[in-house]
């Protein structure tokens, strides 16, 4: 067998809440993993001692020495210094500028890639999902925040320094409510899940949405997606309207990114579309085509991501294989 087919490689995804490590042997099979909760307000030195013990753990899990890994793909939220391998002040995890690929390739002594993690996600779902094979690709996964990703002929599309695609950072309200960037109006904070929870607070604290109030009152910790899908089947026809207001907000700042990149498909990720594929489905692509100039009304499609939460660890390790296998290629 020759010994590219022997590597294996390890994925990692930094969510919102939650660390996701897997291990693969080299056609994509999972071998092993390791979850763990992210825990608010983590530092950066003690953030960047659990991820390494994540990873660790996933190989335990699978069996598998460091010494058979042929690289590490990372996924994070926020902008990306991709070539450097630098996370580059994340919003929502405050942690500044951090050598991510530096400090893993001392401790691992092995090749790190490092991305954006909806970026990830997206080419997650390109090698392997809802957009498998297709030239162009945008992907939005609203969540705590709201991601962006585009690949673009099998690679993801990055800027001069660093990372793009950041949807979530579009203003659509001038002069809205303030983002966790430092801006304001912006896509995330009127859209994401965040942003939606705490307008459903809002109605439950007015005793307008009687399923969450009765489910989870006011806390936001509990107004999660599925309180959400769960109020709406209950008849809670406010929390309906704000869900789709803010799918609506998606679908109209895509407008202007399909006017600049025209992709092929869009794929709508992250745990408020998993909890409604259908109606963010929906809602989006009317927004979305509404906005479009006639041109491109037809020139694109929307879907649900097909990986879950597989999409960004999966795309992790399959970007650290392109990395790879491209510098032995130089």
């Amino acid at each position: 067998m020759a010994a590219e087919q022997t590597h294996k490689w390890i994925g990692f995804d930094l969510g919102g809440t939650k660390m996701l490590s897997k291990v693969y042997d080299s056609k994509f099979k999972p071998l092993g993993s390791n979850r763990k909760k992210t825990k608010a307000h983590l530092g950066v030195k003690s953030g960047l001692e659990r991820i390494s013990e994540t990873i660790r753990d996933a190989l335990t899990d699978a069996k598998v020495d460091i010494s058979e890994i042929a690289g590490i793909g990372i996924g994070c939220p926020g902008p990306i210094d991709m070539e450097k391998g630098v996370i580059l002040d994340p919003p929502n995890l405050g942690w500044g500028e951090v050598p991510m690929k530096k400090r893993l390739q001392q401790e691992f002594d092995c090749p790190v890639a490092v991305a954006n993690d909806v970026d990830a996600g997206v080419f997650g779902e390109y090698r392997f999902g809802s957009a498998k094979g297709v030239r162009t690709v945008i992907g939005v996964f609203p969540g705590t925040g709201i991601g962006g990703g585009c690949i673009y002929e099998g690679s993801i599309l990055r800027g001069s320094r660093c990372s793009c695609v950041e949807i979530g950072h579009i203003p659509v309200i001038p002069d809205g409510p303030l983002c966790g960037c430092g801006q304001r109006g912006c896509l995330e904070a009127v859209a994401s899940r965040l942003a939606v929870s705490a307008s459903v607070a809002r109605s439950s604290y007015r005793g307008e949405a009687p399923f969450v109030q009765k489910a989870a009152g006011t806390d936001l910790s509990l107004i999660k997606s599925s309180t959400l899908a769960d109020a709406i089947k209950a008849g809670d026809e406010v929390v309906e309207q704000i869900v789709r207001d803010a799918a609506r907000h998606i679908g109209t700042a895509l407008a202007g990114v399909i006017h600049m990149i025209s992709p092929d498909v869009v794929v709508l990720g992250g745990g408020l579309v998993e909890a409604m594929p259908k109606l963010f489905v929906r809602d989006v692509m009317t927004a979305a085509q509404d906005r479009v100039m006639f041109a491109y009304q037809d020139s694109f499609k929307v879907v649900a991501a097909e990986l879950g939460d597989d999409a960004g660890v999966l795309g992790a390790a399959a970007w650290a294989e392109k990395m790879v296998n491209g510098m032995s290629s130089e």
